[in-house]
């Protein structure tokens, strides 16, 4: 990954430890929950994997036609449900992410970006011929103040609902940090799980 193989390994490990989170979340809750955790814990996952060093394993290039189809089809899941409307947020965030893994998998592609090497040695080329600097830097923009609302909200007295409650405070809200926060038990791991993968997107987008 651009920026040096200890960036890339201790981002895969963050996002690979946030994307086992998610599966753990994804046995229990309500249907909605479920299925929120499974495209968290895709996201994850799919981060993890585009952030293994280069000198470690350089991906073949039909990978990064594997990554936008699968987060294509992320994203699809994710517009529907926000067309019809009901936690349009919390889907619309979805569809972002989604739609972000797909522009990233281009950029870094090698027969994008004109690279001789892997899909890896892509995120350096990316920088000057894979990425589109106008839509890159709205990209950033959004998941910095994501980041800095799911950070807001683990702040003291943010994060906090009545013990056996109904979720009614702020914990499962929507917010920039939140988008449909939902009932998990450990709301406060729940969006620092969230805070860890909006970073982590942050940082790859920097790398385009």
């Amino acid at each position: 990954m651009h920026g040096g193989a200890l960036t890339g390994w201790l981002l895969m490990a963050l996002c690979a430890v946030s994307g086992a989170y998610c599966l753990l979340r994804a046995r229990s809750g309500t249907p909605r929950e479920r299925r929120t955790a499974r495209s968290e814990a895709l996201m994850g996952f799919g981060m993890a994997a585009m952030a293994v060093p280069a000198a470690v394993l350089s991906p073949p290039d039909w990978a990064w036609a594997v990554y936008a189809v699968l987060f294509g089809v992320a994203a699809l899941r994710a517009l529907l449900p926000a067309l019809r409307g009901g936690h349009h947020l919390h889907h619309l965030h979805h569809l972002v992410g989604s739609l972000a893994m797909v522009y990233m998998a281009v950029a870094m592609a090698p027969a994008i970006t004109g690279s001789g090497g892997g899909g890896h040695a892509g995120h350096g080329a990316a920088a000057g011929a894979g990425g589109i600097p106008l839509l890159t830097g709205a990209l950033l923009v959004y998941y910095a103040f994501y980041v800095l609302g799911s950070a807001g909200r683990l702040l003291p007295g943010t994060v906090l609902a009545p013990a056996g409650g109904t979720g009614g405070g702020t914990a499962g809200g929507r917010g920039p940090g939140g988008f449909g926060g939902g009932t998990d038990g450990r709301p406060e791991l729940t969006t620092a799980c969230r805070l860890t993968m909006g970073i982590g997107m942050f940082a790859m987008l920097l790398t385009l």
